[in-house]
């Protein structure tokens, strides 16, 4: 417990805020190298799962490849390719290895969300005489939605988490803290670092899970039916009683 609230003194502590190694600056170097690299990921997988999605080809080898790249280390594979391109070279060995750790999740998303569209949807658009294109911009694309960004959410989570490796290499991050307390001893430090990277990734998840939400089409939300209001029956009027 005094090594947690070690951790919350270090964090708060002024020396943290200010100089080259501040934590905001820190942030933005994680949040910036999470960012190109979720992007260039998105560049490569999503116009491919697409097209795996739409044609239902090449699914297969789709899922070997992407289970190959999750079994892959990420840090030997940044050393790996900072071996392979030189030391000049390591911002791109970085983000290689942050891409390659990214178009698992988004690859999936794309081709999973427009494989869940029901069949009947799709015979019924080309039914109305909507061309191939139309189909998958306004009718696959909008349903697959909800699991491409399940994917994206995936994605981030995975690389936010990773980016920390960045520090080993000096490429900054909040991986920074991290690494250079572990051989100072300096745990509440590095509990410090880590607890940030946490918190980061739980904002970020909570973000992405209501965008998620949001990104199910209206007609597809699980809800209770609005109740209608109906007017009270009256009775009929009773018949006049016949005279004889």
């Amino acid at each position: 417990m005094n090594l947690f609230a070690d951790a919350i003194a270090w964090m708060f502590a002024p020396a943290q805020w200010t100089g080259n190694y501040a934590l905001p600056k820190l942030l933005g170097e994680h949040l910036a190298l999470t960012a190109i690299s979720v992007l260039i990921a998105a560049i490569i997988a999503l116009p491919l799962g697409w097209l795996i999605g739409h044609t239902g080809r090449g699914r297969e080898i789709a899922v070997a490849v992407s289970g190959a790249a999750r079994a892959i280390p990420a840090f030997g594979l940044m050393v790996l390719l900072v071996l392979l391109l030189g030391v000049l070279r390591v911002p791109e060995a970085a983000i290689t290895t942050f891409v390659l750790l990214a178009i698992p999740s988004l690859l999936a998303g794309a081709y999973t969300g427009l494989e869940a569209i029901d069949r009947r949807v799709i015979d019924a658009a080309r039914a109305m005489g909507m061309t191939e294109w139309q189909i998958f911009w306004k009718v696959e694309v909008p349903l697959g939605l909800p699991l491409l960004v399940g994917g994206i959410r995936s994605a981030l989570l995975q690389v936010i988490a990773t980016v920390t490796i960045a520090a080993y290499v000096n490429l900054g991050g909040l991986g920074w803290p991290i690494i250079q307390g572990i051989p100072l001893r300096r745990f509440d430090q590095v509990l410090g670092g880590a607890l940030i990277v946490a918190v980061l990734a739980l904002v970020v998840d909570l973000l992405l899970a209501a965008a998620q939400h949001a990104a199910v089409p209206r007609g597809l939300r699980t809800g209770r039916p609005a109740r209608r209001r109906t007017r009270p029956l009256t009775p009929a009027p009773a018949p006049a009683a016949s005279t004889a």
